[in-house]
């Protein structure tokens, strides 16, 4: 087990006071209905976190927002740069427009055109590059050259902090839960997120949750240290980091019970479910949650209550409708 920098329940408070102006307290909602029921095994109390109501469509701008307010008034001069497949580079973008600084974020040249001009709609310049991994190398070469901020998607205390807001709320308006089932990208989200529920509720089981093509966490738990991978290889993009880093590993690696793997098929199945009777429109990675809870995990919670996160919403309509026909036909 790594030494893991743990945060606190103060400082997570504190965030979700100070960054409210901003972020939106999401509801919640218990899924009940004959499709969820006839999903799992026995009698179970699905408690799920809108977060894709959330400002700018995701879970995001909480992280973002918590870093941009926490830069020096230099700083902000200088202005933000950020990486992203799509929902974070909004969030940063939106952040920067409410903090009035500038933003050059660095996208994949294979994003979706709604979620980049979602970017250039908050004031950001928005710069393409070939894949994930040249994403990285230029974001950091902005960093380096014009001196602006990295607004990192997933790494850093700042932004697990913000994140842990959204399993704060979550505590507080569902109550105690058994488990919860949080998708890892790059781990940003389950860091922040099983780090605030293992504080409020220690003896919630957390799971996280990878897709098959991108998974970078299983295989740094499974090293013991955070490791890489050389290709991203799923439908669920914001999902798609090509690397662990070290605070968010470690701070999955203490609070995590167990890591989970979903397939696009997966996904697309879950997609169908949540909005055939949930009548909500995500994105892959915004239902890796419900793909867990009724893939990998469904046999696990007869008599229980779990937390699971629709964690974002940015996909256009032809997209969305693409990925329901391929789960109906599968």
């Amino acid at each position: 087990m790594p030494d893991a920098p743990a945060l606190s329940l103060d400082e997570i408070t504190a965030c979700r006071a100070a960054i409210d102006p901003w972020i939106l307290r999401t509801p919640i909602h218990t899924w009940r209905g004959p499709e969820i029921a006839a999903r799992l095994a026995g009698e179970v109390e699905v408690v799920i976190k809108l977060e894709l109501f959330q400002r700018t469509g995701s879970f995001k701008p909480r992280g973002a927002i918590n870093v941009v307010r926490g830069l020096s008034a230099d700083q902000r001069a200088r202005g933000i740069t950020a990486v992203s497949a799509g929902n974070h580079a909004i969030a940063a973008a939106y952040a920067a427009q409410a903090f009035a600084i500038s933003a050059k974020v660095v996208m994949t040249a294979g994003a979706s055109p709604v979620r980049v001009a979602r970017a250039r709609a908050f004031g950001a310049e928005v710069v393409l590059a070939e894949d994930v991994a040249k994403a990285f190398q230029i974001v950091e070469r902005i960093a380096a050259e014009e001196g602006r901020a990295l607004v990192h998607p997933f790494e850093g205390r700042a932004t697990a902090i913000g994140t842990a807001t959204v399993a704060l709320e979550l505590a507080e308006q569902a109550g105690p839960l058994d488990a919860l089932i949080v998708p890892i990208g790059g781990g940003g989200l389950c860091a922040g997120m099983a780090s605030a529920i293992k504080l409020l509720q220690p003896d919630c089981v957390v799971y996280g949750v990878e897709p098959e093509g991108a998974d970078t966490m299983h295989r740094s738990f499974a090293a013991g240290e955070p490791m890489s991978i050389d290709k991203v290889r799923t439908i669920a993009d914001s999902l798609g980091a090509p690397m662990a880093l070290p605070f968010s590993y470690a701070l999955c690696r203490r609070n995590v019970d167990e890591l989970v793997l979903v397939s696009d098929g997966q996904l697309r199945g879950a997609m169908k479910l949540l909005f055939d009777e949930m009548k909500l429109a995500v994105e892959p990675a915004g239902a890796a949650a419900t793909a867990a809870l009724v893939g990998p995990v469904r046999d696990r919670f007869a008599g229980r209550r779990v937390g699971v996160i629709a964690c974002g919403a940015n996909i256009d309509i032809d997209s969305f409708a693409g990925h329901v026909r391929a789960a109906d036909g599968a």
